[in-house]
């Protein structure tokens, strides 16, 4: 059960990696025609897709849609934050860390057995 929630964990992030990158990699791109960024765009989203469709099919045999869905908003997170700081130089604040700690508590209450 591990390996199978670990794999899922891993093509989760590797899924919001990908959006992220479809999502908001365009902006580096402003000089090119919108045409071509909508379907560069959809290309990165197929890869994406490529890992989320197995992420949530192998997940859900030991997690529920709910889990699921908790775990990969805070990865959103997590990548959009790195891909945030990285690409576009923006700067971690003590906003975003206390959202963190938030999110890491609704993980714990959304994954919990109760």
């Amino acid at each position: 059960m591990l390996r199978k929630v670990s794999l899922t964990i891993f093509l989760l992030a590797m899924s919001n990696i990908f959006m992220n990158l479809a999502w908001y990699g365009h902006l580096k791109f402003k000089d090119k025609p919108i045409l071509v960024v909508i379907f560069a765009s959809w290309g990165i989203a197929l890869v994406e897709y490529c890992f989320q469709v197995p992420a949530n099919r192998i997940g859900n045999e030991y997690l529920t849609v709910t889990q699921l869905k908790v775990i990969q908003e805070i990865l959103s997170l997590l990548t959009f934050s790195l891909f945030a700081i990285f690409m576009f130089k923006e700067k971690f604040t003590y906003n975003q860390g206390i959202a963190f700690v938030l999110l890491i508590a609704s993980a714990y209450f959304a994954t919990r057995k109760s």
